[in-house]
């Protein structure tokens, strides 16, 4: 798929691509509608080696299960020479380039990404590549991505969109919570004894995403219930214009399909000026190999993230 839309000064815009990383969890059919190119993560399964691709490689639904029972998983970030080969033939077909990273926050890629850059820049010195790290995560970032093809399709050049993404990267919020605290002990975020306490008393750690794109633990909620109503409350909280929110808003989920879809139902009730339904998208397999299942992760633009 092509465009060729033009700018305020009349360039064509089919010379641009707008790219991203798999983690941006969305789906193909997204990113081809929305134009957008994306590089693939790794992940292992009992030693396997899977594309983090959106699910094609592994559906969703037996990843989750194979980890719920017992099933090792490791991920790999892409490394500089990966991303050399993905950026290559669009230089070469005359495209400049637009990619956003995983936040650095919880990888290194965007450190490979502009090693390829660089790299690139002394093979390409009359193309753009522009690389930003995106400061979030699943489909918060793919948000941010949905948002920067918008204004791609209205006429903003590459540069500006560079501009825009650098300035805006921090008003897109994640929220998140998990009701399985397996996967978080076993990785090493919460201690076992504090797994085990927080599983007999039925604790969903409250988290989001700070301003140097790290999750951070915030509340402990006890309950599903309960933490499906403050994950909202904190949507009415901080997104644009409270409840008159009138952007998009998108939920992703690790294996728990129903809790996403009693966020959304609540959402869609406190927010009646939504831009549509809202959107729910599965955890992918690089950052789902970190949570586990039953993660719920709820995403809107709304106050700069300062903390």
């Amino acid at each position: 798929m092509s465009y060729n839309f033009k700018n305020r000064k009349g360039e064509s815009m089919n010379n641009m691509i707008l790219s991203c990383c798999s983690t941006a969890d969305l789906t193909v059919e997204h990113f081809k509608e929305r134009d957008i190119a994306f590089a693939c993560f790794h992940y292992f399964m009992d030693g396997k080696e899977y594309k983090d691709d959106c699910g094609q490689s592994m559906p969703f639904d037996e990843f989750y299960r194979r980890m719920a029972a017992g099933a090792d998983t490791k991920t790999s970030q892409i490394n500089a020479e990966e991303f050399v080969q993905y950026f290559t033939p669009f230089l070469e077909a005359g495209k400049d380039i637009l990619h956003l990273c995983l936040s650095s926050g919880i990888s290194g890629v965007v450190n490979s990404a502009n090693i390829a850059m660089e790299e690139l820049k002394e093979q390409f010195p009359e193309r753009k590549i522009f690389i930003v790290d995106s400061y979030g995560a699943s489909s918060g970032y793919g948000l941010l991505m949905d948002k920067l093809a918008d204004l791609r399709d209205s006429g903003m050049g590459i540069e500006d969109m560079y501009k825009w993404a650098l300035e805006h990267r921090l008003n897109m919020n994640h929220w998140f919570f998990s009701t399985d605290l397996t996967f978080y002990v076993k990785g090493g975020r919460i201690s076992k004894v504090s797994g085990w306490f927080g599983t007999a008393l039925h604790i969903c750690p409250l988290l989001n995403m700070d301003n140097e794109g790290r999750l951070i633990p915030r509340f402990k909620i006890r309950g599903k219930k309960i933490v499906i109503k403050e994950i909202v409350k904190k949507m009415v909280e901080y997104a644009d214009n409270g409840v008159d929110y009138n952007g998009k808003c998108y939920i992703s989920n690790s294996g728990c399909y129903e809790d996403a879809r009693a966020v959304a139902d609540l959402v869609e009730a406190a927010f009646p000026k939504l831009d549509g339904r809202v959107e729910i998208y599965s955890v992918g397999t690089t950052i789902g190999s970190h949570t586990g299942p039953g993660t719920v992760a709820l995403f809107f633009w709304g106050k700069t993230r300062t903390e």
